[in-house]
């Protein structure tokens, strides 16, 4: 089907930066083929009036744990290790895979209603997520999380080492039929269709999978190495968090003489695309190693203060030319999935913690929760709205109060916008939520099945 936005503001992004059109925005299927300010000489088979509305880019959220939905607010007011430790790890050890699947439909409900069209998945069970992500419409990439505590194994022989390259090989070979598939989708399965549900979501490039490293400290030198050596052949993305606290920036200098970049980098992991969550403690040094090896760095400034882990060093890191995207981490440490809050925050830290009102424009903000973030995945197809670009799109009511004036729209976006504000989140054409509607998930059976394996996991 063709369908013509009209009468609508439409965000586009130039060498300048971002500038706003007044008319209209074409889109042939899943693809953007028209935008301009004068009516199209081509017919379309609907046409869709948004006067009133902004049309901008989906956002994407480069670094989350989507089913910690469940978890949201455990372990406030404690230390990542803490955290982790004593209140997230003992939860998880209870979760199974239909809690998987359930949580990350709750999360992709959120993310949805707030503007967010793609988002990076690291977390348990990925065939389950997989299903919920194929369901709903919206886009991912995910990955089994890399785990391992005993130095003595071989990467080959790690189990978590196996199902991560198992996950990465049954996406690329469209077969499901090994045992950690079965069991997970087995067990969240709602109809006869859903292998086939996944297939066309990796088909269409809606879901891919990645690698993963948990860390340096959950993993160990083995498996990095397999899972360097592995991706050699598959080539895939890979998702990590590095530096995220002192702690664990300084340990890993202690155990092997070196800072988490520094290690990664010397065992190889780095040589493909890398997005690194948090590097909040990260030095010149690895800046430089990161700018070198075009690792993205993933700012997630909620979670970042709210675990008291510190800031960043994103100024810097954009003055040298690296990726910077953004993302929220899991709803246990944010506790929001809304990448409008992730905007305002970025943008107002580092100006507050450097002095200088100057530092990260509206521009750089909106690239990070953007186009740069579609970098740091591997797509080069969304981020931007532009004729041949995918049509992940959302819409805004520009008719509330704290919308006025809307004499300067980027900046209106990044210090005014909430994700309240969203009417429309638009994925590859399709509209998967509309004025307060999830037309992809059964909102209130969700919240009904998220409720009893809450009460489930929380028993004593």
């Amino acid at each position: 089907m063709r369908r013509l936005l009209k009468n609508c503001k439409i965000l586009i992004r130039t060498n300048e930066g971002y500038e706003v059109l007044n008319g209209y925005l074409g889109i042939d299927k899943d693809t953007i083929d028209y935008v301009s300010e004068q009516y199209p000489t081509e017919k379309y088979d609907e046409e869709k009036d948004m006067g009133g509305k902004l049309i901008m880019p989906g956002l994407i959220n480069a670094h989350g744990h989507s089913p910690m939905t469940l978890l949201r607010g455990v372990g406030s007011g404690l230390k990542l290790q803490d955290w982790l430790n004593n209140a997230i790890f003992p939860i998880e050890e209870k979760l199974v895979p239909q809690d998987t699947f359930i949580g990350c439909k709750l999360a992709i409900m959120e993310m949805l209603s707030t503007g967010t069209t793609t988002f990076a998945e690291m977390y348990d069970f990925p065939y389950a997520s997989a299903y919920a992500i194929a369901e709903s419409g919206i886009k991912s990439n995910l990955c089994r999380v890399g785990l391992c505590f005993d130095p003595n194994i071989e990467g080959k022989d790690d189990i978590r080492t196996i199902e991560c390259i198992e996950l990465i090989d049954s996406f690329y070979n469209r077969d499901f039929s090994n045992s950690e598939a079965v069991r997970e989708l087995g067990a969240c399965k709602k109809d006869e269709n859903y292998v086939e549900t996944i297939v066309n979501a990796i088909d269409t490039g809606r879901l891919k999978a990645d690698f993963c490293l948990h860390s340096e400290y959950l993993t160990t030198p083995n498996v990095v190495k397999a899972m360097t050596d592995e991706n050699k052949r598959l080539k895939a993305c890979v998702q990590v968090h590095v530096s995220e606290t002192e702690k664990e920036h300084n340990d890993c200098i202690e155990r092997h003489g070196k800072t988490p970049i520094q290690y990664f980098n010397d065992i190889g992991i780095l040589d493909n695309n890398t997005y690194a969550a948090h590097c909040v403690w990260v030095t010149d040094e690895d800046l430089k190693i990161m700018k070198e090896k075009n690792v993205t760095l993933v700012h997630n400034p909620s979670s970042n203060m709210k675990l008291g882990s510190g800031f960043a060093p994103i100024t810097k890191a954009l003055d040298m030319g690296i990726n910077v995207a953004l993302g929220t981490d899991g709803c246990a440490s944010n506790d929001n999935l809304n990448m409008f809050e992730e905007m305002h925050l970025a943008a107002l830290i580092h100006k507050g913690i450097e002095n200088d009102p100057t530092k990260l424009s509206a521009t750089q903000i909106l690239d990070m929760a953007t186009i740069n973030g579609a970098k740091a995945m591997g797509r080069d197809d969304i981020g931007v709205i532009e004729v041949g670009k995918k049509a992940d799109i959302i819409a805004i009511n520009m008719d509330k109060p704290h919308l006025y004036p809307a004499y300067d729209i980027p900046n209106l976006i990044v210090y005014s916008m909430q994700g309240s504000d969203v009417c429309m989140t638009m994925v590859d054409g399709n509209i998967l939520y509309e004025d307060g509607k999830f037309l992809t998930i059964n909102k209130e059976k969700t919240l009904e099945e998220a409720e009893a394996i809450i009460q489930r996991l929380f028993s004593k």
